[in-house]
């Protein structure tokens, strides 16, 4: 675990983004729609302005509701076309219930908050364009697709004439720290690592500030990673089957971190990819991150540890763009439920607490009704979760009075889901 005071925001700039020539949307095309979603539903695929491929999602049953769906990741390769069918596929209950529903690749791969915010509301204007304005329009998220979708809810909530774009917003296990709180914890694991291995980077490679990620023009995959990782830690064999060694250091990197075992090298590929792509090509090869002051405990020598370990400290330019792009400022107008695992093993519960400190402290906490369940899986929650959060949202919008948490639970039993769905619980 970690203490250290958060770098302080000097000053404001935009992330640095490459510019995108814009081309003429293509028109929609039928595509096949993922098994999971009803035999009658008819799916289509086309490009915004921006080359941002979305799927669109209309069930024969349509409810006359929309949701507008901002994906999770951020995905660091090239957007493709079917791209979005793997998030259709995760929230199809939502089409099978009835909903239509719209999402996009973004106009390119890697970070941008604002940039992926955008083109999440173009998609919502290529829907009403080609069905016309539904009767209501959900904004959905889910991990980092929440911290994106709460950024096009403060900047897209309403049109200029102070209209409802949307009715609604639902985040689930969304990443709501914000950007300059979100990542400080894996940029300390790429240094804790690096103490324990010495092999990211390695002894015979040139030398680099592990805050970068990795230089723009490394090679390293993610299966070289995962070797790097194995051969210091035995991650990947039994435990009786790692050497001392490898058990020591791997007790000492998860003591310290409070990373899961069986997340490690996911969280490492996160501090390596995608904080080359955030560093080097976001924001001008500057360092957001700092550890110049935290005190590491939890090792067999945390002595030795602080000793040794590498420290950076933070660049106030960095710091401002990331904050300018990926914070939040809690200046919510729509109803906003919010929906977390409580042993979520990516995002950690604590983000929930955050965003509901950044939403009182702007004073629309009568706006913001949060509950949990007390799963374990980040990616994917139950289906009979996602659609009581969905209806629960729709009758604050209805009646104007906020969902108790108390009622999530009885009302997802009374939907009679099959067993095990229904896994709502108090929020601690």
């Amino acid at each position: 675990m970690r203490k250290a005071a958060a770098p302080a925001i000097l000053t404001l700039a935009v992330l640095a983004a490459p510019a995108v020539a814009a081309q003429e949307p293509a028109p929609p095309q039928p595509i096949t729609c993922p098994d999971s979603v009803s035999a009658a539903t008819r799916c289509l695929s086309g490009q915004d302005e921006n080359g941002a491929w979305y799927v669109i999602a209309m069930p024969a049953n349509w409810n006359r509701r929309l949701v507008v769906h901002a994906h999770g990741g951020p995905r660091t390769g090239t957007p493709e076309a079917a791209d979005p069918l793997e998030d259709l596929d995760r929230f199809a209950v939502m089409v099978r219930a009835g909903y239509a529903w719209i999402g996009s690749t973004y106009r390119r791969g890697g970070y941008g908050v604002r940039m992926a915010a955008e083109d999440t509301d173009n998609s919502r204007q290529v829907f009403w364009a080609q069905f016309g304005r539904p009767e209501r329009t959900i904004l959905h998220g889910q991990s980092w697709g929440g911290n994106v979708a709460a950024k096009a809810a403060e900047l897209y909530a309403l049109d200029i004439d102070g209209q409802r774009n949307y009715d609604g917003v639902l985040m689930t296990n969304g990443l709501l720290f914000g950007g300059t709180r979100a990542y400080g914890f894996r940029a300390d694991l790429r240094a804790v690592y690096n103490f324990y291995c010495r092999n990211h980077p390695g002894p015979d490679e040139t030398p680099y500030p592990v805050w970068q990620g990795l230089p723009l023009d490394s090679d390293l995959s993610r299966a070289d990673l995962r070797r790097r990782v194995e051969a210091c830690t035995g991650i990947d064999r039994p435990a009786a089957r790692r050497t001392s060694e490898q058990a020591s250091r791997l007790k000492d990197i998860l003591a310290v971190t409070g990373v899961a075992e069986a997340q490690l090298v996911a969280h490492l590929s996160w501090a390596t990819f995608l904080f080359q792509d955030l560093v080097q090509r976001r924001l001008g090869g500057r360092n957001p991150f700092d550890n110049s002051q935290t005190v590491y405990v939890g090792s067999s020598d945390d002595a030795a540890l602080n000793a040794g370990v590498e420290r950076f400290t933070a660049d106030p330019q960095a710091v401002a763009q990331l904050a300018y792009d990926a914070d939040l400022s809690g200046l919510i107008v729509l109803p906003t439920v919010t929906m977390h695992a409580l042993y979520d093993p990516t995002v950690a519960f604590a983000a929930e607490a955050a965003y509901a400190r950044t939403v009182e402290q702007a004073g629309r906490g009568h706006l913001l009704v949060q509950v949990a369940t007390d799963e374990a899986d980040h990616s994917r929650l139950t289906d009979a979760g996602y659609i009581t959060s969905l209806k629960a949202l729709e009758a604050w919008i209805d009646t104007g009075v906020a969902p108790h948490p108390d009622v999530f639970q009885p009302a997802c039993l009374a939907l009679n889901p099959p067993a095990g769905q229904c896994r709502f619980v108090p929020v601690p």
